[in-house]
């Protein structure tokens, strides 16, 4: 399995322009020998219904996990939602015995409706766009995940195609680069992942 999963999810691939692009630049990548598969949620699972044990053997050698989404109400799409409720289990990727992922490094990479004005005390989502991020960030968190630095591309609606063109650019590149210290050079800052002992009585015992 490739050392790079991405997890994309669009409700609504065909009227997007980012995301597609993004995911259009990652396949020309990985046909062209870059260590990277791709899953997308929507085209897995139009009836909701995750097969939970392939997910977790697609994530089983990925180093790195991307989550490629646009934002949905400050977060992520419903079905990306629901892949993370299920996939994240108690005991596999979390809690008693729940190490599966520990150790690995996660990058959330989206966009946003909103300009990057709009996330400012006088825009109208009232907050910086980092003040969205610590759901992202507690979940890996408790996974042992590593959390990159987002990237992000604000104002998807009103982005000419050259914007997006370069964002998905460097998007591709980064994922080539991962981890050499040249492209990722933000990697030797970062602490190590915190942690997050769940003990066993914080969930019902199950009958």
């Amino acid at each position: 399995m490739p050392r790079i999963l991405v997890i994309a999810a669009h409700p609504h691939l065909g009227e997007s322009r980012v995301t597609r692009t993004l995911l259009a630049a990652t396949r020309q990548a990985a046909a062209g020998g870059a260590d990277i598969a791709v899953r997308e949620l929507y085209a897995l699972y139009p009836d909701y219904l995750v097969d939970v044990a392939t997910e977790q053997a697609a994530l089983a050698q990925a180093e790195l996990l991307v989550w490629l989404h646009p934002i949905h109400w400050y977060g992520m799409p419903p079905l990306m939602k629901l892949w993370l409720d299920e996939v994240f289990a108690f005991g596999w990727a979390y809690g008693p015995g729940g190490t599966a992922l520990a150790g690995r490094d996660l990058w959330l990479v989206c966009s946003t409706g909103g300009s990057a004005a709009s996330y400012r005390p006088e825009g109208h989502n009232r907050y910086p766009f980092e003040a969205f991020l610590p759901p992202y960030e507690q979940a890996a968190a408790l996974a042992g995940l590593r959390f990159l630095p987002p990237q992000v591309l604000h104002g998807a609606h009103q982005a000419d195609t050259a914007t997006i063109g370069r964002f998905a650019q460097g998007f591709v590149q980064r994922l080539r680069s991962w981890p050499d210290a040249a492209g990722w050079p933000e990697l030797a800052s970062l602490p190590p992942c915190p942690g997050c002992a769940v003990p066993a009585g914080e969930r019902p015992v199950e009958a």
